[in-house]
């Protein structure tokens, strides 16, 4: 079977894979040349660059460390993509700069406004928590927004019953893919953006509209439902993307079990002594010492 995700497309991804981890310092003006840097490479190339980062974004590179400068920053060039992502289906959008209380991504349309998140996370972690997905709090963050959308990678979410559920069709916010967002970015170049706004607003209201329930099944049936049938230019693009997702899966596996193998081996390779410090590396214990070193009295009892 041949492959539908070309080689060329997927070797855009490891240069920013290495971007990232290169410019992980500064964060506020890492972010924004990360942020400028993908605009330029969009415009210059086309909307089939944006497609090719998008249809692998969703997996947080096992060669970043937990919760490192480099982590945070992959999180922003999700946002950056999904903020492009909307200005290409000729909507205004801004990333915002704020970092805690407050969506990641405000996007405007003429008759509709609404709040966005991008989600990315390790192949290697076996348990989400439904609060990973941030579904309730970006029902607090619309701001008077009517809508709010959370961007995952498809084989991320839950198939069956999820709270998650329950909480985007009581609070109406719209759980979405990087996989039905592509599809609407092709379909935008084919029926233009004037309709691609109109579906994605159908899009919103189908949530609003949907009866609470934990169900899957349900809310992918009615959500799907409604992209299916707004257009029959949209069931060839439709057919197509399914074989994308499926092997964006393939890729995705690929790059992080490459990488744990030549860890493996990295490791099955050391002297006695450096598997001795690599493991004192790893449980950062330095860095523990030096925190616990620098605690003091606060001379609180003191005062009277």
């Amino acid at each position: 079977m041949s492959k539908i995700i070309s080689e060329v497309s997927i070797q855009r991804r490891n240069p920013w894979i290495k971007e990232i981890r290169k410019l992980s310092g500064n964060f506020g003006n890492d972010a924004q040349k990360l942020q400028k840097e993908l605009e330029y490479e969009v415009k210059n190339e086309g909307v089939s660059a944006l497609i090719d980062h998008l249809r692998l974004c969703g997996n947080i590179p096992e060669s970043y460390g937990h919760d490192t400068s480099e982590e945070k920053l992959y999180s922003k060039y999700t946002d950056c993509l999904l903020s492009l992502a909307f200005t290409t289906l000729g909507l205004k959008s801004l990333v915002l700069k704020e970092r805690a209380d407050a969506a990641d991504v405000e996007v405007f349309a003429n008759d509709y406004s609404f709040v966005a998140d991008a989600k990315a996370f390790r192949l290697s972690r076996t348990a989400k928590n439904q609060k990973d997905f941030k579904v309730q709090a970006m029902n607090s963050w619309k701001r008077g927004k009517p809508f709010a959308m959370v961007v995952c990678p498809i084989y991320q979410l839950p198939s069956s019953a999820s709270q998650i559920y329950h909480q985007a069709t009581t609070q109406n916010v719209c759980i979405f893919t990087y996989s039905h967002l592509t599809l609407l970015l092709i379909y935008s170049q084919t029926a233009g953006i004037i309709k691609s706004q109109k579906l994605l607003n159908k899009i919103f209201e189908t949530v609003r509209a949907m009866n609470p329930s934990k169900n899957a099944t349900e809310y992918w049936l009615g959500l799907n439902n409604t992209i299916l049938t707004f257009s029959k230019k949209i069931i060839p693009i439709w057919d197509y993307e399914k074989g994308v997702a499926a092997e964006s899966i393939a890729i995705a596996k690929n790059e992080a079990l490459t990488f744990l193998a030549d860890e493996r081996e990295k490791i099955i390779k050391m002297s006695h002594n450096e598997a001795l410090k690599e493991l004192i590396r790893v449980s950062k214990i330095e860095s523990k010492i030096k925190t616990v070193s620098k605690i003091s009295d606060n001379d609180l009892f003191t005062i009277k």
